[in-house]
């Protein structure tokens, strides 16, 4: 026998026991149990799920088991018992919801013990603060993060001869924030980001810290940083539309994605460090091959008028010209809305990857209402109710696949919107049309033991924390308790309590299994943690197998969990399932301030 192999063979072992200890460690077990790693507030729904391999039986109870004690503090027959599911069997949920007592637990059923429990009020304080951390990271402009600027020189004008722009006219637009691991910039992702800081900090307020200056550099001004990032995103919209006739689609194009670089080397459009400033003409754009089916101004420019509508009667008492100017911009953009009804998409050079977007009248409801609330005009609820009327459902909701970004954003708060504002008829129909979306998910999600009726398509984690705004609100609205348990297990996937039993949140809980390697310049090439970024998420096996220019790079720790159902990866090669995005964590953001309201109840 050749003892150079065995050498070569006893090193690779070491090197994998080292280097992959999930990964070995998932090979010999058969069961486990999943729950969500952050802990469960006292008065919450409490669901673990188990999950198996074999083919055997189901446990018959499960126990709670005190960790410092090792006493059984809780035991229970309460499972509910469902079949097989991705990789697994079969699965069961647990529910321990009448378990109230706080302090660190883990649970046993046969012979499959989870990860620490936690129970108490406090599990998600501060949480929605630490998600701030990465869109802090990542604006443009001047970023707080690196201490440095980036695309300052943005950007030269496209398509811009419907209001008298020659092509390559230079417009001041640097600022925002970068859409996700690339360094693109797109208004339409950017102002649903916008509204949701917004709303986070007007519906719960007492929530957030102010630990950051409005630059994002360390130290209290007297403002929730909250409310300094969404001033940060609301003063680059403004330079998006610095005219009535002048709004502006993105910054940048797909040339980016020829290589990973941190941000101040972005020089990639033949033009020194500027980049290329798409104008909104309501017609399709083409640069290479790739033509998009932009219809209309309404879905981008409607996204403007609720951020800036919203914000203006946040800041009336805070700073009144400020609040002038935001409502000022809130009706021109309404009017560049109007101007041609339809849906405005994202231009791409090289690839025939976009932001498809293909509804719009829920942009134009949001921003009816949104304006009517800092306006005296009365027909704009009307008007927001009827747009309300013709999309009561967000048509993702109960389908089993979707194009990308094609129905956006995922949730509706212009149901909201309408409700907080009218007490009568319209108010009362809206809070159906969330119910109406609800159970078209439930409907899906009700057989399978995570309770997920979200579908696979990439970035399904955006759709689970929108579905789960969703199920707040409607609770919020209507006192109806009957989607808890589904709303929560939506929350928990986001948390661990998912097929890989994983964290999506980079970083959240330190102590818990949360992505390493996401697909990244910040963590790839700087080494940089990017503390709060919510990852895309889960996709369809299929999705997967057919995306372009996706190769791992080390073996798989979750390779056992993997289905043709589903995958997902944490590994610097898959974009699709592990790039983290500026406006996902934006809505995580909004989700988590929700969540750790609810301390003390339900």
């Amino acid at each position: 026998m050749d003892k150079t192999k065995i050498s070569y063979g006893f090193l690779a072992a070491i090197v994998l026991i080292a280097f992959f200890p999930k990964y070995l460690a998932a090979q010999t077990e058969k069961s486990w149990l999943r729950i969500n790693l952050l802990g469960y507030q006292t008065n919450s729904v409490k669901v673990a799920v188990w999950v198996t391999k074999e083919e055997g039986g189901m446990p018959a109870k499960f126990e709670i088991i005190d960790k410092e004690s090792g006493k059984v503090v809780f035991s229970s027959r309460k499972i509910k018992r469902f079949g097989a599911y991705g990789p697994f069997k079969k699965s069961a949920r647990l529910n321990f919801s009448d378990f109230k007592l706080p302090g660190r637990y883990y649970i046993k059923a046969g012979n499959t013990k989870s990860p620490e429990l936690i129970v108490n009020d406090q599990v998600y304080n501060q949480t929605a603060d630490f998600a701030l951390r990465y869109m802090r990271q990542q604006r443009s402009g001047y970023n707080p993060y690196l201490k440095d600027s980036c695309h300052t020189r943005d950007g030269f004008v496209l398509y811009g001869k419907d209001a008298g722009i020659r092509d390559s006219t230079f417009y001041k637009a640097s600022g925002g924030w970068h859409d996700a691991s690339d360094y693109l910039q797109y208004a339409t992702t950017s102002a649903n980001a916008t509204y949701h800081l917004l709303a986070a900090y007007r519906d719960f307020p007492g929530i957030f810290a102010d630990r950051h200056q409005e630059n994002g550099l360390e130290g209290r001004n007297g403002v929730a940083d909250v409310l300094d990032e969404a001033k940060w995103g609301l003063d680059w919209l403004l330079k998006m539309h610095p005219e009535p006739n002048i709004m502006f689609n993105q910054i940048a194009d797909d040339r980016d994605h020829s290589s990973m670089r941190m941000p101040k080397e972005d020089s990639l459009y033949g033009r020194g460090y500027e980049r290329p400033l798409y104008f909104i003409n309501g017609k399709p754009q083409q640069r290479g091959k790739f033509l998009n089916n932009t219809t209309g101004t309404s879905s981008t420019a409607a996204k403007f008028t609720s951020a800036f509508s919203l914000a203006s009667g946040i800041y009336q008492d805070k700073h009144p010209e400020y609040a002038r100017l935001l409502k000022e911009k809130a009706l021109t953009a309404y009017q560049y809305a109007n101007k041609i009804p339809g849906v405005t998409q994202t231009a791409s050079v090289k690839s025939p990857y976009i932001y498809a977007e293909d509804n719009w009248v829920d942009d134009m409801e949001l921003a009816s209402a949104t304006l009517a609330a800092v306006s005296n005009d009365p027909g704009l609820l009307d008007k927001a109710f009827d747009y309300a009327k013709k999309e009561p459902v967000t048509p993702w909701m109960g389908k089993d696949t979707a194009a990308h970004y094609q129905y956006y954003p995922f949730h509706n708060f212009g149901h909201f919107e309408i409700a907080r504002q009218h007490s009568g008829a319209a108010g009362k129909e809206s809070i159906k049309f969330y119910k109406a979306g609800l159970d078209k998910v439930w409907q899906k999600a009700k057989d399978n033991g995570f309770y997920r009726g979200v579908p696979f398509i990439w970035c399904s984690n955006n759709l689970t924390a929108s579905f789960a705004i969703q199920s707040f609100l409607y609770q919020q609205l209507s006192g109806d308790q009957q989607y808890d348990e589904l709303a929560q297990a939506n929350f928990d996937w986001l948390f661990g309590c998912n097929i890989w039993g994983t964290s999506m949140v980079y970083g959240l809980p330190a102590w818990g299994d949360t992505p390493k390697d996401p697909h990244s310049a910040f963590t790839h090439i700087g080494n940089y943690p990017i503390d709060g970024g919510l990852v895309d998420g889960p996709v369809y096996g299929n999705i997967y197998k057919n995306l372009i220019g996706i190769r791992l790079t080390k073996p798989d720790d979750y390779a056992v969990f993997q289905s043709d159902l589903v995958v997902y990866h944490d590994d610097y090669g898959d974009y699709s399932t592990n790039e983290p995005t500026m406006d996902g964590t934006a809505s995580l953001i909004y989700l988590l301030a929700a969540f750790d309201s609810r301390a003390g109840g339900k």
